[in-house]
């Protein structure tokens, strides 16, 4: 009922959803005031919000309310075998070019579980969902540590200049990132991860580059430069046209630190069966894919 209160910032919007008085919900946190001896919230005109004991309450309580729910769906999995659910956190992108051979191989594999994918609309809003156990696996660029999140890469994908046919950097068989100084770009989606790591990379070469186009991802800016509207600058994610073939080129940039992705979990151990038999599912086709490349090369 406290968690439920923080995160509504309303009593009365509380004791409504639980079918009680206001009065009921306000002698709960009362109650726990004085077990712990801190005042808990601080009453504003429209509301209440934590203290900054209130918020250290919160944390560990709806951590373990989260355990408690993953520890009912484990059992709940185990009582049922190989059924169950897993949630995994993603885009159509993603799919298309990380899971799209290991969902059917999964498919197959785990008839009886229900894949549910989802589309969360920030990082800060999958590491919430994961946290909450909303999510069992969220499909991610691998960044800067989480706290509470365990983040594993998977694959790291080099970084390539994607060029119209007949771009003048068309038929180069791979550019020095100090070549594209001042070079103007299709912009990857301005706040992701990738796009700040792009952006460090660069930075070590002492490039920076300029943007006349933004997309919200990375098919949409191979589809622009394929057209001829701009360069762009993406990393080779499984699945790309063959380099030097079509209407589309791809020029590798080797000097440019491989993008990271990956799973984000909340934690590893704590996996239902069906989750952690999904994770490595795709961490197996990603590795097969990988091997694949490095023989063809």
């Amino acid at each position: 009922m406290f968690v439920a209160v923080c995160r509504a910032g309303s009593l009365s919007s509380v004791a409504r959803d639980l079918g009680c008085t206001q009065s009921a919900v306000s002698q709960h946190v009362k109650r726990l005031e004085r077990e712990t001896g801190a005042a808990l919230l601080e009453r504003l005109p429209r509301g209440v919000v934590p203290t900054q004991a209130g918020r250290i309450l919160e944390a560990a309580a709806a951590e373990g309310i989260s355990g408690l729910d993953l520890a009912i769906r484990q059992l709940r999995d185990l009582i049922d075998g190989h059924s169950g659910y897993v949630r995994v956190a993603t885009g159509a992108t993603t799919v298309r070019h990380f899971m799209s051979d290991a969902v059917v191989t999964f498919r197959r594999r785990h008839p009886k579980v229900n894949l549910e994918f989802r589309t969360v609309s920030s990082g800060r809003g999958t590491f919430d969902a994961l946290a909450d156990g909303a999510l069992d696996l969220a499909w991610i660029t691998v960044g800067s540590p989480v706290r509470g999140i365990e983040q594993r890469t998977v694959a790291e994908l080099p970084w390539v200049l994607a060029v119209p046919a007949d771009d003048p950097l068309a038929g180069r068989p791979e550019l020095d990132p100090a070549e594209l100084r001042d070079v103007r770009l299709i912009r990857l989606p301005p706040n992701s991860t990738s796009a700040a790591h792009l952006d460090a990379a660069c930075h070590e070469w002492g490039v920076r580059f300029t943007y006349d186009t933004s997309v919200a991802d990375w098919d949409t800016a191979l589809q622009l430069a394929e057209l001829g509207v701009g360069r762009a600058v993406v990393p080779a994610v499984p699945g790309l046209p063959v380099p030097g073939v079509g209407d589309l080129r791809l020029v590798p940039l080797p000097g440019l630190r491989p993008l990271p992705v990956g799973w984000a979990v909340r934690r590893w151990d704590a996996l239902s069966p069906p989750a952690r038999a999904f994770a490595d599912t795709v961490a197996e086709f990603r590795a097969a894919g990988a091997a694949a490349s490095a023989a063809a090369g």
